[in-house]
């Protein structure tokens, strides 16, 4: 059986169009409700959400469809995704859930689900929740239904957690840090963090409006940041996505590193306290700079396929703890299970506290590659597999490439394009190599 509803995060979509409907929402929470509800007698559900005007809406749907089936709800409000994973574990919770659309803008949202660990669900559970969809609702007599509770401390108590991956004996007083909550989730425990740990900080994309999440705000749009950054000399800016996962961070000079370098800095700095790293595991775009230079120190790199959720696998399979993407999800799983943008951001604070280096400085080692990337609009039924001048064509890249650069050719999974990525040590071999491929793909 292959899944209906479920992405590769959750269910996702545009608000008031199916799946993302109150109707939809209250059935699936039903439904999930009853798989809840074959092993165990009265489950309890937290519910958290970013600051999507939607939000209101399908968090009532939820909260409905969990009492119908005799499930209790504890409402959060405004928290970030993984201030959700970490209260679920923490309060001991049957099942966390999260309302967001990530770093989309307002007019999407979705729904996604953490275990009561705190991490992601396996496919035969969604599998099990789509049948559960399949079937008539079994509503609960008036004696068994659900109760819901809102608890009130939920941002004051994830602050804490946040706070307490900070090494105790450091701080962040005399830095002036600048942070850009995306006018999302983390708008109100986002500064509050930074603050509390010492620094002084100015916020940007805090100010959230129902309508206005990721707009032009936010680690998907970090030139407010940088302006930001530049215009009032701050040491560091932190720029989260709306649901505060994804993290990206701009220093004193306004340069932006991206997930990639943020990556191999928190795997070099856990080496410099003698800690030891086997292993790290970034996806298919991550730069192969990064890569080679984590195997000069004697670290093994492997890559997933692109999503958090693959990374996760990775990292499961080989007993490691630090993977992500350059587009900022980071994973450090011995402080967190999930994908964290402000834990990740202490992560980084600490490592430049500690050697009392700035970021430039701890990542002298590192120049990324360019990467060109090209998208090649496939014809209605297009095998791009089968055709013979890209595969030699890809061949003949590969050669001329050979150690200093490599070819990414994968289908997009939302648009009927071909994405052709080329990574090498100069960007105009990239560029031109890159439209070779293109070319044979539009001729093929």
């Amino acid at each position: 059986m292959t899944r209906q509803y479920f992405g590769t995060d959750g269910i996702r979509g545009t608000v008031g169009q199916p799946p993302i409907t109150p109707d939809f929402v209250l059935r699936l929470a039903h439904a999930v409700g009853r798989v809840l509800r074959q092993t165990e007698e009265r489950p309890t559900v937290l519910i958290g959400k970013d600051t999507r005007i939607s939000g209101y809406m399908l968090e009532s749907a939820l909260e409905s469809g969990f009492n119908s089936a005799g499930v209790d709800v504890v409402l959060l409000g405004p928290l970030p995704t993984p201030g959700v994973a970490y209260l679920t574990r923490a309060q001991r919770a049957s099942l966390g859930v999260v309302i967001s659309a990530s770093h989309n803008p307002y007019p999407d949202n979705g729904i996604k689900f953490f275990s009561a660990q705190g991490t992601k669900l396996s496919d035969a559970w969604e599998l099990a929740v789509e049948e559960s969809l399949a079937q008539p609702p079994v509503w609960s007599d008036s004696a068994s239904l659900g109760k819901a509770r809102r608890l009130d401390d939920a941002a004051g108590r994830y602050i804490e957690f946040c706070k307490s991956t900070f090494p105790q004996d450091l701080t962040l007083r005399g830095l002036k840090i600048v942070v850009d909550a995306a006018h999302g989730a983390a708008y109100q425990v986002a500064p509050k963090v930074f603050h509390e740990l010492g620094a002084e900080v100015l916020s940007i994309g805090c100010a959230p409006d129902g309508l206005n999440i990721n707009h032009e705000v936010g680690a998907t749009h970090p030139d407010a940041l940088v302006r930001a950054v530049r215009a009032n000399r701050a040491d560091y800016g932190i720029a989260l996505d709306g649901d505060a996962d994804r993290l990206q961070v701009v220093d004193a000079t306004g340069r932006l590193y991206n997930g990639d370098e943020l990556l191999y800095l928190m795997a070099i700095d856990r080496m410099g306290r003698d800690e030891h790293v086997p292993g790290v595991v970034g996806t298919l775009m991550t730069n192969m700079a990064v890569e080679l230079a984590l195997q000069s120190r004697g670290v093994k790199f492997v890559r997933a396929k692109v999503g958090d959720r693959y990374v996760l696998e990775e990292l499961a399979r080989h007993h490691w703890v630090l993977g992500g993407e350059g587009s900022g999800h980071l994973l450090a799983l011995d402080r967190h299970t999930t994908g964290d943008g402000l834990v990740s951001a202490l992560q980084v604070l600490q490592a430049c506290v500690r050697s009392g280096q700035t970021l430039a400085q701890l990542l002298g080692a590192v120049t990324l590659y360019p990467q060109v990337l090209l998208n090649v609009r496939l014809a209605p039924g297009q095998d791009w597999k089968s055709n013979r001048l890209l595969a030699d064509t890809t061949q003949a890249v590969e050669r001329d490439l050979g150690a200093s650069g490599r070819v990414l050719i994968r289908a997009s999974g939302t648009e009927p394009l071909l994405r052709v990525m080329v990574e090498a040590r100069d960007l105009q071999m990239a560029s031109s190599c890159a439209q070779r491929l293109a070319d044979a793909a539009r001729a093929g």
